[in-house]
């Protein structure tokens, strides 16, 4: 059976620290942020197909740039649509192997990005299925909302954890975030799992 949705293209364009360094061609962007190691790189990499398009790293804070990628995707439904779409890959907030200096000026060319950019369809916030959200976690996530920022939870790693292990963390995730009717997507990088349906909400949001 062939996929409604398919990846065609996909490729790095530009790492940036400020407005002037984002590209020049203006497209719908998909954020993902989350804390380091969350697994920000790897699941670009899973869901572009790409095994290196971002570079992965076992170190916290190895991404120190907005680094945008260029994809393609071809959506079949009644007709074939082509869209193109930046997904914005952002650095970790919360432990990171850093200097203070360097996490509070990520903190202002975060902030200065997601709030100026006018592109933003929706935000990936990443958080490991293993866990319950952290104090930093919560402090974003109430941030993006304050700032009327759509948001999707996308909780990582679910192929650590057993189906019913999976059913219980998700519920207590939600219930710790304190939100009932906000969305949360498990996604496994290393299966594949849950990216069909992210890749659904995408086109979605491209074909508003």
């Amino acid at each position: 059976m062939d996929e409604k949705i398919v990846v065609t293209k996909s490729d790095y364009v530009i790492s940036a620290v400020s407005k002037k360094q984002y590209p020049e061609e203006k497209l719908p962007e998909i954020v993902f942020i989350g804390r380091s190691n969350v697994g920000k790189s790897s699941l670009i990499n899973s869901l572009t197909r790409r095994k290196n398009l971002a570079r992965t790293s076992q170190t916290p804070g190895k991404t120190q740039t907005i680094n945008f990628y260029k994809v393609e995707l071809k959506i079949s439904e009644e007709n074939i649509f082509y869209k193109n779409f930046y997904l914005v890959d952002l650095p970790g907030y919360g432990y990171a192997k850093t200097s203070k200096t360097n996490r509070v000026t990520w903190a202002k060319f975060i902030e200065e990005y997601l709030l100026n950019s006018r592109e933003i369809k929706f935000v990936c916030q990443l958080i490991d299925m293993r866990h319950l959200p952290m104090e930093s976690d919560l402090k974003m996530l109430n941030w993006l909302i304050e700032k009327n920022l759509p948001v999707l939870i996308v909780a990582t790693k679910s192929d650590k954890l057993g189906k019913n292990e999976q059913k219980k963390n998700l519920a207590a995730i939600k219930k710790s975030l304190g939100i009932e009717e906000l969305s949360v997507l498990p996604y496994s990088s290393t299966k594949n799992e849950g990216r069909s349906n992210l890749l659904d909400v995408i086109a979605d949001s491209l074909l508003e």
